[in-house]
This record gives structure tokens, C-alpha cells and sequence, in this order.
């Protein structure tokens, strides 16, 4: 079973670690394993209040449609943003990402080249397509693309990023299980704010993904 360990207790230890190493002068890192708060309510609410429908057309799909990477500087662009966002020890030109340290969540790959590493859509792309975003216009489908607000846009290995393709829990998930609940949260996440169905299997798999989370019920 994917479990946790309790909330409140483990939030009791975090902050006597942190006030001890603040005592210190250091910096207390955030443990890989524990997914930070949405800060939009109840992931098993959200889950339930998604609209299940059949998965629509792809008729009139193309990755243009939805415009991406949006500039974010001289010479930089949504990607460099996600890099330097999700790397350790980054070095950069100007505002272009040049080195630095990635590990892959979905499969726990390290990467130094950034060459090396994708921007992961969380929803893919081809999916919102399939599930509402073929009724938007491209500028908001350019939006969707460059989400930075929303757990949307992910550092991960390209080999990883490559096997998801467009396809839904119900049909890919990452082979990091320790994520699981992480990956679930965010695609539920993506999905309620940008207001996109799911199909039957896709919830299904989702709820069966978060039913480990102790912390996905949590008001």
C-alpha cells in the first residue's frame, strides 16, 4: 500500500527540524516524498466534482494549437523557467539554463545536461484536447500550455516523458510508485482548474492512485 506516515505528527517533526537547523544557520530541505498542499481544497472533492465523459476527438489536433514555450526574457522561454524551478545547482547564461542537476521523478533518473531533460505536460496536450480544450481558443490554449501556476509543467527524463505520450493514469503511470500519489494529486489538480473531463478509467485509475494519500482528504 502506498502509505503515509500522519500528517500532524509528521508536521510536528518538520518544524522541530527546522527550528533546529535555523539555530544553525542552514536550510532544511524538503523531503522528496511529501507532496506539497494543492491550496485548492480537497483532492478527493475535486476528483469527484470532475465531469466524466467519453474521451472526444482528436479531429483538428496539433501540438500548434497550443503555443508554447512563452518568452520569459531575452533570449529564455517557459522551459528555462521549469529548469531552473526544478534543478539543483544551476548555472545559467544570461537567463538560459545551462547546467545544473535534475532527477527524474517518474523514474528517478539524474540528468546534468538539460539537453537531456523534457518539460512534462502533466496533462498531456493531446488529452485536454480529447477532454474540452478542442472548444477553446489558442490563446487559452496557450495558457494551459505554459501553466507555471498550476502543477502543470514538470522536469523529467525524456525517455519518461516519451513512453506517457498522451496517454492517462488509466493507461500510463509513472514507474516511481512512490509518486503515485503525487502524480494524481496534480492531474487532478490541472484538470478541476482548467475545468477538463475525465473518462470512466481515467477516474477510476485516480481514485485508486489517491486511496493510499492519507493527506488527499485533508480540508
Amino acid at each position: 500500500m502506498r502509505t503515509r506516515s500522519g500528517p500532524r505528527a509528521a508536521a510536528a517533526a518538520a518544524l522541530v527540524a527546522a527550528l533546529a537547523l535555523g539555530a544553525a544557520g542552514c536550510v532544511p530541505a524538503q523531503e522528496p516524498d511529501t507532496p506539497p498542499p494543492s491550496g485548492s481544497g480537497n483532492i478527493s472533492q475535486q476528483l469527484g466534482q470532475l465531469t466524466v465523459a467519453t474521451a472526444g476527438s482528436m479531429k483538428g489536433y496539433s501540438r500548434a494549437r497550443f503555443p508554447h514555450w512563452r518568452d520569459t526574457g531575452k533570449n529564455c522561454d517557459v522551459r528555462d523557467s521549469v529548469l531552473k524551478r526544478d534543478g539543483k545547482n544551476i548555472e545559467l547564461s544570461g537567463c538560459n539554463v545551462v547546467s545544473g542537476r535534475w532527477e527524474s521523478v517518474y523514474d528517478g533518473r539524474v540528468f546534468t545536461d538539460p539537453a537531456d531533460v523534457d518539460i512534462d505536460h502533466s496533462v498531456p496536450l493531446a488529452n485536454a484536447w480529447r477532454s474540452g480544450a478542442d472548444e477553446w481558443d489558442d490563446a487559452k490554449r496557450g495558457d494551459f500550455a505554459n501553466d507555471l501556476t498550476r502543477p502543470q509543467l514538470i522536469a523529467v527524463s525524456a525517455t519518461s516523458n516519451r513512453a506517457k505520450g498522451d496517454q492517462d493514469p488509466s493507461q500510463w503511470k509513472p514507474a516511481n510508485q512512490a509518486y503515485w500519489c503525487q502524480y494524481a494529486e496534480s492531474w487532478v489538480t490541472v484538470k478541476h482548474y482548467w475545468r477538463l473531463t475525465v473518462t470512466t478509467a481515467e477516474k477510476a485509475a485516480l481514485t485508486d492512485m489517491l486511496e493510499g494519500c492519507t493527506w488527499a482528504s485533508k480540508p
